[in-house]
């Protein structure tokens, strides 16, 4: 029978595991993600990303504290796994698209951009982990056809998660600038109180399955089968 030292010591390796295996991913796939809004902006004519140096996919320039580092970990912490986080916020001046754009159709756009970004980072991964699979690719290196096997795998339900996250249709989570102008009242009624919401919706098992877990599943399970590859969910 294992001693307990020995327990604590394989609960910890477990977690640094998953916290490179989680982190690491979500990382990347944030700065993807705030990147893609920064690029659509200043597509649109927008500077202020550019200006304010988040037109950029380096990490250093989106991390927050919280949403990127802490949350993930925590989640590591206590489920094994992160599919939910976000960076520092791009800010967009929609008054200065350009000609043509209208500031609720950029803005929308725009928010839109972040969990493509994330879409197609996952569909990127599968087919990737599709290519790496076939026969005679990194033979002779089981470890290592592993590890890329594992990275891939976690990135791309990472990706699938943030894009779900995002698509809530809670300020500030992008899924809230895709709503009719209709909904703008609600939106400002309930902003003060997003924050509360959004940790009723992560904390109650009913509306984490049904608003994040169930959407999750089925979009990773569509983006595996599209490639022939076993998903994980």
């Amino acid at each position: 029978m294992p001693s307990v030292s020995a327990v604590a010591s394989l609960s910890s390796q477990q977690f640094v595991r998953n916290l490179v295996l989680y982190l690491v991913p979500m990382i990347l796939s944030l700065s993807v993600h705030e990147y893609a809004h920064a690029f659509v902006a200043t597509k649109f004519g927008d500077d202020t990303p550019m200006r304010e140096e988040r037109l950029t996919l380096s990490p250093a320039a989106h991390i927050d504290l919280w949403g990127t580092l802490l949350l993930p970990a925590l989640s590591i912490l206590t489920v094994g796994y992160a599919f939910i986080g976000w960076a520092k916020p791009v800010h967009v001046n929609p008054a200065r698209f350009r000609r043509g754009i209208t500031m609720r159709t950029g803005m929308a756009i725009t928010a839109a951009a972040g969990p493509i970004s994330n879409l197609l980072l996952s569909i990127v991964c599968v087919a990737t982990l599709s290519v790496a699979q076939r026969p005679g690719l990194l033979d002779g290196s089981t470890s290592t056809r592993e590890a890329i096997g594992q990275l891939l795998f976690t990135t791309a339900l990472v990706n699938v998660g943030l894009c779900i996250f995002n698509l809530l249709p809670l300020p500030p989570l992008d899924g809230s600038r895709l709503l009719p102008a209709r909904f703008d009242s609600l939106i400002e009624k309930i902003t003060p109180y997003s924050f509360l919401i959004l940790a009723g919706v992560l904390s109650i098992p009913g509306l984490r399955y049904v608003l994040l877990q169930w959407p999750v599943q089925n979009l990773s399970r569509f983006i595996f089968s599209l490639f022939g590859t076993p998903s994980p969910v």
